[in-house]
């Protein structure tokens, strides 16, 4: 990948003083703030405007304790410090109202939920997480509801769908800034731009003998829920917030998308990559035997050395499902910036978290270490237009309530279950009526 070079801190400073513009007080008062009365001499109004400029900004010393991934603190040719310490110096630099030290700690967004939860009044002030864990942060008391001109401003720059990554019971608790989510890779060479926008015409294009049209994680729980969602299935309520609200998958658009979805697995131009079949659609990228394949970014770099010139990503594609047409959505997850609700300096902590979450410091991650970025302005990247194409039309936010514990394992035997060929037109009212009734027991958090 070939990506543009950008000064990093100069994209950072230039805009804390307008993202943050609301966090924290920025007027340094004077005793000679007043005009100077009409009959001063010019000597008066110099005296006057020397003491203006020599008056004190009021500082506040303020430390914060912030944890991020490893990764982020390394070295690297153009951060000897780290682009962590880099960025939260440039935050420093740009508010003289505060005198911040940091004391920085290594804490994966994997593990955020373990390590913060067992003592958050130690932990970190701010720290990094996967939004799936905000559950079991907000219940544990772990992180801070966002508000005021800090929430306008996360929510005037990011989609609605990344915002309900981090929305947990009607509350905001975190500021988005890396994409999660999965999109359609494809060979340019067998399918054409307009084509890969409807999944019904990829299936039917002939690509030749022993070519695979289509790849898909079928009995994956991840991938399947995409098809129901497609046609307007919803799952614990609208926006996936209310567990009391069922999952409704088992209605007729969602038979008429089981059924779709047997004839998908019985179609010959169609493969199912199962969880056990990690490579499988890369290695027919590679042999030239595949047209499409549904992923995430971390398997950029194989396909696109499997189909060279010929690498090409997309949004999802439309199809219909008997008398229902739709379009399939992914689950859009993120990481996230959290802040510590126990924190002495609460409103440090939040602008500092809203800066680190800005569109430039998500260039700085995606440069250095290659994380999606979800504002992917002035980057030329065929991947990262793919992403934001599918996070603003073709994704929902997955459901953060803990009667999605009764998806995850039922998901994947009910797609297994259709690959095989268990589920058939027959029997598909009565396998789907199972399937949701099983759903819908809901779990705990665990």
């Amino acid at each position: 990948m070939k990506f543009k070079k950008v000064t990093a801190l100069a994209l950072c400073v230039a805009m804390s003083a307008t993202a943050l513009a609301g966090c924290g007080s920025k007027a340094a008062t004077t005793d000679s703030q007043t005009a100077a009365p009409a009959e001063s001499t010019a000597a008066d109004t110099a005296d006057t405007a020397d003491a203006a400029e020599e008056a004190p900004v009021e500082t506040k010393d303020v430390t914060l304790k912030v944890w991020a991934p490893q990764e982020d603190q390394n070295p690297t040719d153009t951060y000897d410090k780290g682009m962590l310490a880099a960025m939260c110096d440039a935050f420093n630099e740009a508010h003289p109202e505060w005198n911040i030290t940091y004391e920085y700690g290594v804490c994966g967004e994997d593990v955020a939920k373990d390590e913060v939860t067992k003592d958050v009044d130690a932990a970190a002030d701010v720290y990094m997480f996967a939004n799936d864990q905000l559950p079991i942060l907000v219940e544990a008391g772990a992180i801070a509801e966002l508000g005021g001109k800090n929430l306008e401003e996360v929510k005037a720059t990011n989609s609605e769908s990344m915002i309900n990554t981090v929305t947990y019971e009607g509350g905001v608790y975190g500021v988005p800034y890396a994409y999660n989510g999965w999109f359609m890779y494809y060979d340019s060479s067998k399918f054409t731009e307009d084509e890969v926008k409807d999944l019904d015409v990829m299936l039917a294009k002939d690509l030749g003998d022993d070519v695979t049209n289509v790849c898909f994680q079928l009995s994956n729980s991840w991938y399947i829920p995409s098809f129901f969602y497609g046609v307007g299935g919803t799952m614990f309520g609208p926006d996936g917030t209310d567990g009391s609200v069922p999952c409704d998958f088992d209605d007729e658009k969602g038979l008429a998308v089981t059924n779709y979805l047997i004839d998908l697995a019985a179609n010959p131009k169609f493969t199912n990559q199962a969880n056990e079949e990690a490579g499988k659609a890369i290695n027919l990228f590679t042999e030239g035997k595949l047209g499409a394949f549904f992923s995430g970014s971390w398997d950029r770099e194989a396909i696109e050395t499997a189909l060279g010139d010929n690498f090409a990503c997309a949004q999802l594609p439309s199809f219909k499902a008997g008398d229902y047409e739709g379009t399939m959505k992914s689950y859009a997850g993120s990481k996230a910036i959290g802040v510590n609700p126990t924190c002495e300096n609460m409103d440090v902590a939040v602008a500092l978290a809203v800066y680190l979450g800005n569109a430039d410091c998500q260039k700085i991650r995606y440069e250095v270490r290659g994380v999606v970025p979800l504002d992917s302005t002035g980057i030329d990247d065929v991947m990262l237009n793919a992403i934001t194409d599918t996070v603003n039309n073709t994704s929902v936010a997955q459901p953060l309530v803990s009667e999605m514990n009764g998806w995850w394992s039922n998901a994947e035997a009910f797609g297994k279950a259709i690959v095989a060929g268990e589920v058939n037109h027959d029997n598909a009212q009565d396998k789907l009526t199972n399937f949701i009734a099983n759903v819908n027991a809901g779990g705990s958090l665990e």
